[in-house]
């Protein structure tokens, strides 16, 4: 049975806020954190108050390790006096951690002593936006900073029969600049996805999209987010054959809580083109100019996403699905998703928007 860490954030200054204890669970290390980590919150005042808890905290993991957790979105809730309620919170950054093992020749790092042992204190924590990971690898020592990339799109590798081949997609966000302030809500986003005819001698990647996006993020309230932003999609050939759609979109999440730690998610979008777009000026016809989500999620489970878009003047369209079940379920030493995609309609891929396709896949996924 896990150990309970009580902690009550001390940016609760109102009376409300006062009588809202948080209580989180201790995860095993921050790997078993970024699965999400269980936070009980118990009123323990005479009214009634909002589920909202404090926005961060910080927790302890077996390991050592100190995190800094986020609140994630979720429906609005009232706790009644007595009651209490659970949330669920994402590591977004270190307190402190335990000092990694230095390579050979390397220094050792700022407050450790020598001789270096495993149990040395880590060194004075600078901010997690402000810490550099470092990671020794066959190739060198590489390093970066972790804390600020998070997932996108999905990560996926998925396979099918005949002319569905298999569909690869990478996809990571990026947030440039940290802290409190407006620029803070700038994010960069790249996805690439490629499609692989295994069915045609020599196996060739038959088509690449490649989508870079600029946009602003923002939470509303904890269950909902909305973001502004630019968007480019092209297939990377040259001038003869080069498509290249840039759009300006919209797009937010609702979240809504369907209890047992179910939640649904809606997530409309709507775009406008702007500029030429290569050999390909009729592409709003096959890709419309809005889109609709619909998720349906249990954390540490399974997760059922649906999207559906298109063009009401032209009556064309797409819906595509995934589904994935975490396999560390099965087996704790396995961090990836068991994977199913499905697509019908026109436009899976860019340079062959025209195309009316309908494919299935299975694979496996990194990030969903």
């Amino acid at each position: 049975m896990r150990s309970l860490i009580l902690f009550t954030a001390a940016t609760m200054a109102s009376p409300a806020a006062a009588q809202l204890r948080a209580v989180p669970t201790q995860p095993e290390s921050e790997a078993a954190a970024l699965r999400g980590v269980e936070v009980i919150l118990i009123n323990e005042g005479a009214a009634p108050v909002a589920a909202d808890g404090p926005r961060t905290i910080e927790v302890t993991a077996a390991d050592g390790t100190r995190l800094i957790l986020e609140r994630l979105p979720a429906p609005t809730a009232t706790i009644a006096p007595g009651a209490f309620a659970k949330a669920r919170y994402v590591p977004t950054g270190y307190a402190a951690r335990p000092v990694t093992r230095p390579l050979p020749g390397a220094p050792l790092p700022s407050g450790v002593g020598a001789p270096w042992t495993a149990d040395a204190p880590a060194a004075a924590p600078r901010g997690a936006e402000a810490d550099e990971r470092e990671t020794p690898t066959s190739s060198g020592t590489r390093s970066g900073f972790l804390d600020r990339f998070t997932p996108h799109e999905p990560v996926y590798g998925a396979f099918g029969l005949g002319d569905s081949g298999g569909k690869l997609q990478l996809s990571f966000a990026f947030q440039p600049i940290g802290g409190d302030g407006a620029f803070s809500h700038l994010r960069f986003a790249y996805t690439q996805t490629m499609f692989w005819r295994l069915d045609l001698p020599s196996g060739p990647f038959a088509h690449t999209t490649y989508s870079p996006e600029v946009y602003v993020e923002r939470a509303i309230d904890p269950s909902a987010t909305i973001a502004l932003g630019w968007r480019h999609d092209s297939n990377g050939e040259g001038l003869a054959t080069s498509i290249d759609s840039n759009r300006i979109f919209l797009r937010a999440t609702k979240a809504f809580d369907l209890g047992d730690s179910w939640r649904a998610e809606v997530t409309p979008q709507a775009w406008v083109y702007v500029g030429k777009q290569g050999v390909a000026p009729d592409l709003d016809r096959y890709w419309g100019n809005g889109a609709l989500g619909l998720a349906l999620v249990k954390p540490d489970s399974l997760k059922l996403a649906l999207t559906v878009r298109g063009s009401p003047d032209s009556g064309r369209g797409a819906a595509e699905l995934f589904a994935s079940y975490p396999l560390a379920r099965l087996h704790g030493d396995l961090g990836f998703y068991l994977f199913a995609q499905g697509f019908t309609g026109y436009g899976e891929a860019l340079d062959d928007h025209r195309r009316h396709e309908t494919h299935a896949r299975i694979g496996i996924a990194l990030t969903r």
